[in-house]
């Protein structure tokens, strides 16, 4: 098995380097979030290959938060002006809505693949009696 590969650690002055990428994780998060309870009423607007990456992408972004979290407790754990200690804590809570959204987004994801047009179809093809093997 391979070994992870050791962080390297940025310096506090690349604190709005991580916010600038929380923060839009966070924003397209809650898009995506939203976009899946829309289709809960008809998951068969989705199909598996969708279904798949929103799985994929999810389970790999919420993989790579624990990262992120190492990363603001360093900071804190430095005496900061309090300008920056309130960024660290504002990270904070966006990383904690992250792991929340993420999973939820995971859960719903999971929930719909059992429904998709692909599978709708197949469901359909076999009760006739087809099959494209």
């Amino acid at each position: 098995m391979a070994e992870k590969p050791t962080p390297r650690w940025r310096p506090l002055a690349d604190l709005p380097i991580i916010a600038s990428m929380l923060d839009p994780l966070l924003h397209d998060a809650a898009g995506q979030s939203r976009t899946l309870l829309e289709c809960r009423p008809q998951p068969s607007v989705l199909d598996d290959h969708t279904v798949a990456r929103v799985i994929r992408v999810f389970t790999e972004q919420q993989g790579d938060l624990p990262l992120y979290g190492e990363h603001l407790a360093r900071w804190a754990n430095k005496d900061v002006p309090a300008a920056q200690r309130q960024e660290l804590e504002r990270l904070d809570g966006v990383l904690g809505k992250l792991r929340e959204v993420g999973d939820a987004i995971l859960v719903l994801a999971d929930e719909l693949k059992q429904r998709t047009i692909d599978r709708v179809l197949s469901k359909v093809m076999r009760n006739w009696g087809w099959s494209f093997s």
